[in-house]
């Protein structure tokens, strides 16, 4: 079952999150669609759902074990980091 919930939580919030910023680069006249930016755009938006699933919705799910822990801090910053400088630079790959 939490297999089935996180292929949920790619293809829902990965796809809101990639229409939104399609959305965001569209308003300044950037298209990224079938380009390497779209392919950093996929990957920063995965490494945000990593995450938010490791922070957040791994401890609301049904899989309940006791090795369960939170990214270290300063690894979820850094991803985070990565990922949004991976958005940054994305319509310069366009």
């Amino acid at each position: 079952m939490e297999f089935i919930r996180i292929i949920a939580i790619l293809l829902i919030l990965g796809g809101l999150m990639g229409d939104i910023v399609k959305l965001k680069y569209a308003s300044f006249g950037v298209n990224v669609d079938n380009t390497n930016g779209a392919l950093l755009v996929g990957f920063s938006i995965l490494i945000l759902l990593f995450v938010l699933y490791r922070n957040k919705l791994q401890f609301s799910g049904f899989y309940k074990s006791a090795g369960r822990e939170k990214l270290p801090k300063k690894v979820g910053i850094s991803l985070v980091f990565c990922s949004f400088i991976m958005l940054i630079l994305a319509p310069i790959f366009h």
